[in-house]
């Protein structure tokens, strides 16, 4: 048993030696002054777009991932290797190059990018652009996380439910859903953490307008290259927080529903 004890220990420095570092930064001149730079216009807008592209992105991949897995699990059809092999494609490449991406399909010099600009509709260097490349790399997120709980579970209890009469909606809500909450509340979370914190594809996108496209990962990036660091690492330990919040959130559902997960693994 004590051989097996460095290792966890290691993992736990590993894991809050670097939020402590990041909090003691941050209140190196006090509680009044972290609470101050956080006060900065630009930082609220800062924290304001980061909520927003997650309330935007997570429900629509959350929706994706669950209807990319149920069609891939449940049913048979050709170019399903095919689907699954797009759904890898923000695995693979960089988010610096899915945000160029981007800039050339929607940018001024484009044409669609010309046409929108010009009915009062940009996309790059604007909110729609920053959304629309937090959607593309955090999407696969959900369905990673369903699809292989759901090819385990099999189609009989879908199966079993449609052949009592029971419709395809009614069947999703009472068979399917319960035995997924678990692998989708994981895919949400992750989606939501990478959302949040998304770094290459947004500052690609969006220009870093302060006040406008500046989500909190380059806010306090200008923040630190401007040299001031409290106000980079008050935002630091903001985004910290959100993290930990989403991760506690995760351990009291996890704490509180322990037999039925328990139950769930064990089917």
């Amino acid at each position: 048993m004590g051989a097996d004890r460095p290792l966890p220990c290691l993992l736990t420095v590993l894991l809050f030696a670097p939020l402590i570092a990041v909090f003691d930064e941050a209140l190196r001149r006090g509680w009044a002054f972290a609470l101050a730079s956080l006060s900065d216009p630009d930082a609220q807008s800062a924290i304001r777009l980061t909520l927003l592209v997650a309330a935007v992105t997570v429900p629509l991949n959350a929706a994706f991932g669950i209807a990319a897995a149920w069609a891939i699990t449940k049913f048979d059809w050709r170019g399903k290797a095919w689907v699954i092999t797009l759904i890898d494609v923000p695995f693979s490449v960089s988010p610096v190059v899915a945000g160029l991406l981007f800039v050339l399909m929607f940018g001024a010099n484009s044409a669609l990018g010309a046409w929108l600009v010009a009915n009062g509709f940009p996309i790059v260097f604007a909110v729609p652009g920053i959304v629309l490349a937090t959607l593309f790399i955090t999407f696969p997120f959900v369905a990673r996380e369903l699809i292989p709980v759901m090819l385990e579970q099999g189609r009989a209890e879908e199966e079993a439910a449609l052949t009592l009469g029971a419709s395809g909606w009614r069947t999703f809500l009472t068979v399917t859903l319960p035995n997924i909450r678990w692998a989708l509340l994981y895919g949400v979370l992750l989606c939501n953490a990478r959302a949040m914190g998304e770094f290459g594809a947004v500052a690609v996108v969006s220009g870093k307008i302060r006040g406008q496209t500046t989500t909190m990962p380059l806010m306090i990036e200008m923040f630190y290259n401007e040299y001031l660091s409290v106000a980079a690492f008050t935002m630091a330990g903001v985004l910290a927080l959100l993290a930990l919040v989403t991760l506690t959130l995760k351990s009291a559902l996890e704490w509180r529903y322990a037999d039925q997960l328990a139950a769930t693994h064990r089917h």
